[in-house]
């Protein structure tokens, strides 16, 4: 499975595979064979490369913070889709003009609004299924629908464009 994780300002792909406490994890070029293992509430024993840590992880406003020995981090872990769906999804302001597109390949669940509907900031134009959760996009700014290019049922392509805004 894919994540996103974020630390500072520093953003990374890291591809996890594996199960029962043995995993390897893929961040770019580089591949780690870690063993962890839950010892405790929130405390993590990790062997990797040959070296033994003892990780404290909890949760703090939706980042896990994990103390190292005398080092903190504080880092956000999405799943891959997730974050996809959340950066580049969405309608992007251009000129006074919206264009929602299809952040990835999916699914129309629902559609909200038709040609000539008046939407505000905020307002609901559809609902999108997508590796299996429903997504729903909302309007970036105020505007008109000039073209809704999809209907409930229709599987779309990332990069499809399905509602203009003006």
């Amino acid at each position: 499975m894919k994540f996103v994780v974020t630390i500072g300002a520093s953003t990374e792909t890291v591809e996890v595979s594996g199960e029962a406490g043995r995993y390897r994890l893929t961040i770019g070029t580089e591949v780690w064979e870690v063993d962890g293992r839950l010892t405790a509430q929130g405390i993590y024993s990790l062997l990797i490369g040959g070296v033994s840590y003892v990780a404290d992880v909890w949760d703090e406003d939706g980042a896990c913070v994990v103390d190292v020995g005398d080092e903190r981090y504080v880092i956000r872990v999405e799943e891959q889709t997730r974050f996809i769906i959340r950066t580049k999804g969405g309608a992007a302001a251009s000129l006074g003009a919206q264009t929602l597109v299809a952040p990835l390949p999916g699914r129309i669940v629902h559609v909200a609004v038709k040609p000539g509907d008046r939407v505000e900031k905020g307002d609901t134009l559809l609902v999108i299924e997508a590796m299996k959760m429903e997504n729903e996009y909302k309007a970036g700014s105020s505007g008109t629908v000039a073209e809704v290019r999809v209907e409930a049922g229709q599987a779309v392509n990332g990069g499809d464009v399905l509602v203009v805004i003006r």
